[in-house]
């Protein structure tokens, strides 16, 4: 007798799921938190006198460092809104299931990409 495939993930497996993606939610927040303090406190001039050339060099190194900063923020933003709707797909009961097959998303994927809408092979297709 064949064993039915599952169409989605049980209750348990769901609040595991959730916790796993609550703590990178945290993680993720504390670490935008940061970068963006760090980007405000670089955002306010600095009252050091210190001569031309090498004032205009740290300006170049600063002014790379902020658009690193800004990139990585965006970036953690970008994360953080994917964790969040991942929350609703659990909540909804959706969590887990391919966007694009209607397969379920192995465990192991989702506990290394807890915010991925599909299987591997969907993602390699569409790449």
């Amino acid at each position: 007798m064949l064993q039915e495939e599952k169409k989605r993930y049980s209750e348990d497996d769901l609040k595991e799921f959730e916790v796993l993606i609550s703590q990178k939610l945290e993680a993720t927040r504390s670490e935008l938190n940061y970068i963006k303090e760090a980007l405000s406190k670089r955002n306010d001039s600095g009252t050091d006198n210190t001569s031309g050339n090498s004032k205009l060099l740290e300006d170049g190194a600063d002014t790379s460092e902020r658009e690193n900063l800004s990139q990585l923020a965006a970036r953690l933003q970008k994360f953080t809104n994917q964790l969040e709707l991942a929350l609703v797909r659990i909540k909804n009961g959706t969590y887990g299931i391919c966007i694009d097959s209607g397969k379920l998303i192995p465990k192991e994927r989702l506990r290394a990409v807890p915010h991925t809408q599909q299987t591997i092979e969907a993602k390699l297709k569409r790449a």
